[in-house]
């Protein structure tokens, strides 16, 4: 299989990466812990400006019509940056989910805005008390004389706080499981801040009291929130490659110029093994997430689960060992709020904890290999 990427992908890449280097330095994103989201808008606008918000979406709808291949170059150089926006629950998880649940009319009515920005939209599936299970949940749909009203707890949505719109999961009363579009600034819906470890990767619990809803397509929607969770891991995983890449990149430097006992730290094995280990967990989650983001796009979907399952499984505990192993290497400075290096480690740990850890991540890989009774289920 062929990993390299196109001239074009390689110019998108190179776009992004100059436009958050001038625009989005280390400087702004501490800025950015503890902000008010209108802080943000002024990078997003430039994002959406380069047409990255749209690279997901068909081009009748505004889009450029491609995959998670191609957004794979601007996630790596977002997670280099330590980008705190909604890249990822807007442009892929709202984007896929209503592409792969929504009819026409939902695609024209939602599309365009998320392709162009000016809709943010972010994905709320987990419930409380659940882990990361997602085929159940405990939110109810009831239909109403102008469409349909929510009822339930969403917990863990990724950029709630600045979601013009969010895609929920809900029962119907026949059991079926459906997505619905909920309007954050509607009636009956409360968005609460959560607190998390990394600054960069704001949540928010989601509480839904009759809120008007729009349902996404007339079928289940089991498949398509299947789709959409192996693309957010995928998405994830390349995202923790290009943090984790640039944390080495500043430990290695660091060891270059940091003496101690009249040499360079640079010099001593136990510097150099951390540094070699740091590499070699780099480019083994970069292989991983780069096929199952070519499995989202292209192999069948128990194959695209696998992949995306087995990236996740392995890029959750070994690139957040990258993060503290970067910490190490900086020693007592590396624990301080001064230093930058800490902040690349805690955008990491959340990687670690997405779809309930790599402890549930390799669950899910045995019952996809050897079948249900190794592990939690299998996809459909």
């Amino acid at each position: 299989m062929d990993f390299e990427f196109s001239d074009e992908q390689e110019q998108l890449r190179e776009s992004v990466a100059g436009f958050l280097a001038a625009r989005a330095p280390l400087a702004w994103v501490r800025a950015q812990y503890g902000s008010t989201p209108s802080e943000t808008d002024e990078v997003w606008r430039g994002l959406c400006d380069l047409g990255v918000t749209g690279l997901m979406v068909p081009a009748a709808c505004g889009g450029a019509g491609g995959g998670m291949v191609d957004a794979a170059v601007v996630l790596e150089e977002l997670g280099r940056a330590l980008y705190p926006g909604p890249y990822a629950s807007s442009a892929i998880a709202a984007a896929s989910i209503v592409m792969l649940a929504g009819r026409p009319a939902d695609h024209a009515a939602l599309l365009p805005g998320i392709a162009a920005g000016t809709t943010v939209g972010t994905v709320a599936l987990l419930e409380g008390g659940t882990r990361a299970a997602w085929r159940a949940p405990g939110s109810r749909a009831t239909r109403a004389d102008d469409g349909w009203r929510l009822d339930g707890k969403k917990v863990h949505v990724p950029d709630l706080a600045v979601a013009d719109v969010v895609l929920a999961s809900a029962l119907e009363p026949d059991g079926t499981l459906a997505m619905f579009a909920v309007s954050t600034g509607g009636p009956g819906v409360r968005v609460v801040p959560a607190a998390t470890v990394d600054g960069t990767r704001p949540e928010g619990t989601l509480v839904l009291e009759q809120a008007p809803a729009r349902r996404l397509g007339d079928g289940d929607g089991t498949e398509a929130v299947a789709a959409t969770v192996d693309r957010v891991a995928a998405a994830a995983v390349v995202d923790g490659v290009g943090t984790a890449e640039r944390a080495l990149e500043i430990s290695v430097e660091y060891a270059k110029e940091r003496r101690q006992f009249d040499a360079l730290i640079g010099s001593f094995q136990a510097i150099q093994h951390l540094c070699a280990d740091m590499l070699r967990s780099v480019e083994l989650a970069r292989a991983a997430g780069y096929y199952a983001c070519w499995a989202a796009d292209a192999a069948p979907p128990a194959e695209r689960h696998r992949a995306a399952t087995m990236a996740l499984a392995f890029a959750g505990g070994e690139l957040a060992q990258v993060g503290g192993s970067a910490v190490q290497v900086h020693g007592g400075i590396g624990f301080t709020w001064e230093h930058d290096i800490h902040l690349f480690y805690k955008r990491l740990l959340t990687l670690q904890a997405l779809g309930g850890g790599s402890a549930d991540q390799l669950e899910e890989l045995a019952a996809v290999v050897l079948g249900p009774l190794f592990g939690r289920s299998v996809p459909p």
